[in-house]
């Protein structure tokens, strides 16, 4: 609604006002790019009279003037006689006139595509390593920009690079040459962010770079015959022709690891004793700055004769006994021999011979090779361990008359797997036959004990004698078991039994077994309680009493302080016998009879448990 104000005009009888004020752009509002263009803002305004008003008339594009004119009427014209993308953006124009002030709505106009770039090389011809520094240009554009950089050669994909421009409408980019490369092209092309869409210009010019090569692929030979076998001299050659002989290296490796190299020098030999391990890919690469070029070879070298095998006449066996040890070669006879006995510090030498035969010792157990040797080639065997053991002695111990000694043969637990137990009773003597630690029997390594109670059950009556029982499947006497409380040794034997119990004697317990393989060996765990079996008889005279209290006043607050025990009616004339079984030692007890709903000690006596007292 239009609103009537009093001009500040000399006549004071005029009066104007402004009804609206429009923007219109031509021929509309999305233009493309390089067609012309024009903006229009008109004022429509109501006067009281017919007198001259001038009107201002200024057109922003997005906040900045582009276009002011002073005008009798109230429509002016922006021309624009080639758009460009940079004209892209929201237009607004404002009228002033008698100090009045009225301005249009926003209109945002769109001008489609983008010029197209220009695209420049430093160089139009390089060498393989070398870079080529192009330059792409987008005339008329505004920034911010986003430039699109391609290498272009046949038979492959464009490789691409983009360069984002946020204050000039150009970028530059550098590309490498590799080997291989000879014609190159490069384009470009320009992409710019309007209202969030990414919008693209046409490809730029193409440019045309010719690449030389500094050097030519190398050539890489084996000078020797082609059937190479383990001992024959094999001899590489890799050479190249180049074009500048400045800064040049020639390098040949093998599994990554460089054989030989040369620089400044156009060619390289190497030469080694053919081994089974020379068998392989070779490589030959000639390099200058950044240009790099290779030759691969693949190289067979055949075996000459096979590893020797070398084998004992026994592998495991006494001292004092002779061993042979003999080296052989599958189908091959001719060659030079050597046995070894294997040492941290090296491998201590034998003889130089086929077969070695000696009268061993416990110092001779360990691990022995043999080498054989053919037109330099040495080949080493697999190591073969031999194992010398020490002989046994015997010792007869002879113990006094009225002795009872229980023993466990361990050879028993070999052959049957339980525990026996032997008892021998002698009138005069008793002989017991012991193995000492002397080695010539092989010791056979002890199996997992088994730890148990003779009665079966983990539980025994506390003051009555524990027997312990340990038992294995295997093992060379002698055999030493060792019986454990905890971390406590309790007793180590030559046997397996094991005797003792009293209330400090309950808890967890394990044997340990050993002989002179040297391997200790552990049971399971097995916990032992203990338990108290009394009765305890209390006689009356008369009355009834309703309990009986069984009672240790010197127990601690921790543990149990009494038991009732609910009786029925007692005969005076007869005693009432209580009896119970309890995982404690009560010692001295106090037995209470009360008298019913009085709450009074009838009756008190002190009885030891397992004992019987009588009022």
């Amino acid at each position: 609604m239009s609103t009537s104000v009093r001009s500040d005009h000399k006549n004071y009888n005029t009066f104007f006002t402004f009804n609206s004020v429009e923007i219109r752009v031509e021929p509309s509002v999305k233009v493309k790019n390089g067609a012309p263009m024009s903006i229009t803002c008109r004022a429509d305004i109501s006067k009281s009279a017919n007198f001259h008003l001038q009107h201002n008339i200024t057109i922003f594009k997005d906040g900045k003037l582009v276009f002011m004119i002073v005008s009798d009427k109230g429509v002016a014209r922006y021309e624009v006689p080639v758009a460009r993308s940079s004209d892209t953006g929201d237009y607004e124009c404002t009228v002033k006139a008698d100090g009045k002030i009225k301005s249009s709505n926003s209109l945002h106009v769109w001008v489609t595509g983008m010029t197209k770039p220009i695209l420049t090389a430093e160089k139009r011809e390089v060498l393989e390593g070398e870079v080529v520094k192009l330059r792409c240009e987008l005339p008329e554009e505004v920034p911010p920009l986003h430039f699109f950089f391609r290498k272009i050669k046949m038979n492959s994909t464009p490789k691409e690079k983009h360069v984002f421009e946020a204050y000039r409408n150009f970028s530059v980019v550098e590309f490498s040459v590799e080997e291989g490369d000879n014609i190159l092209q490069f384009d470009c092309f320009g992409k710019r962010n309007v209202k969030l869409e990414l919008e693209s210009s046409e490809p730029s010019n193409r440019t045309l770079v010719t690449v030389k090569e500094p050097f030519i692929k190398p050539s890489l030979i084996i000078k020797s015959s082609s059937n190479i076998t383990e001992g024959d001299r094999i001899e590489f050659e890799c050479s190249t022709v180049v074009a500048r002989m400045r800064d040049i290296e020639i390098i040949l490796q093998k599994n990554k690891t460089i054989l030989n190299s040369v620089r400044d020098e156009k060619l390289l030999k190497y030469s080694a004793v053919a081994t089974l391990e020379d068998s392989g890919e070779y490589l030959c690469k000639v390099e200058q700055g950044r240009a790099s070029k290779t030759t691969k070879l693949n190289v067979v070298v055949a075996e000459l004769f096979p590893k020797p095998i070398l084998s004992a006449s026994m592998s495991k066996l006494d001292e004092n006994k002779e061993l042979t040890l003999s080296c052989s070669i599958s189908g091959f006879r001719k060659a030079n021999f050597s046995i070894l006995r294997r040492n941290s510090n090296g491998d201590i030498w034998l003889k130089n011979s086929r077969n070695l035969t000696m009268r061993v010792n416990v110092n001779d157990t360990g691990s022995y090779i043999c080498k054989a040797e053919v037109k330099g080639i040495v080949k080493e065997s697999k190591p073969v361990r031999i194992s010398v053991y020490e002989k046994p002695n015997f010792l007869l111990s002879i113990q006094p008359p009225d002795q009872h000694t229980t023993y466990k043969h361990p050879s028993f637990l070999s052959h049957h797997g339980t525990s026996t137990v032997i008892h021998v009773m002698l009138l005069y003597f008793q002989i017991i036959l012991l193995y000492v630690f002397t080695p010539w029997v092989r010791a056979t390594p002890v199996s997992k004990p088994t730890l148990s109670v003779v009665s079966g059950l983990p539980e025994v009556v506390l003051g009555k004698p524990l027997r312990l029982i340990c038992r294995l499947m295997t093992g060379t006497p002698p055999i030493t078991f060792t019986f454990y409380k905890g971390n406590e040794v309790k007793k180590v034997v030559i046997n397996d039994t094991y005797e003792t119990m009293s209330r400090q004697d309950t808890g967890t317990y394990y044997c340990m077994v050993s002989n002179r393989a040297k391997v200790n060996v552990k049971s399971h765990p097995i916990t032992i309680n203990g338990k108290l079996t009394f009765t305890i008889s209390c006689t009356l005279l008369s009355w009834q009493v309703r309990s009986c209290y069984l009672q240790r006043p010197d127990l601690e607050s921790a543990e149990v302080e009494y038991t009732e025990v609910e009786v029925s009616t007692l005969d005076p004339h007869r005693g009432n016998k209580l009896s119970g079984i309890y995982g404690y030692d009560l010692g001295v007890i106090s037995c209470m009879l009360l008298l019913p709903d009085s709450g009074l000690t009838l009756a008190s006596m002190n009885v030891r448990a397992g004992c019987a007292l009588h009022a």
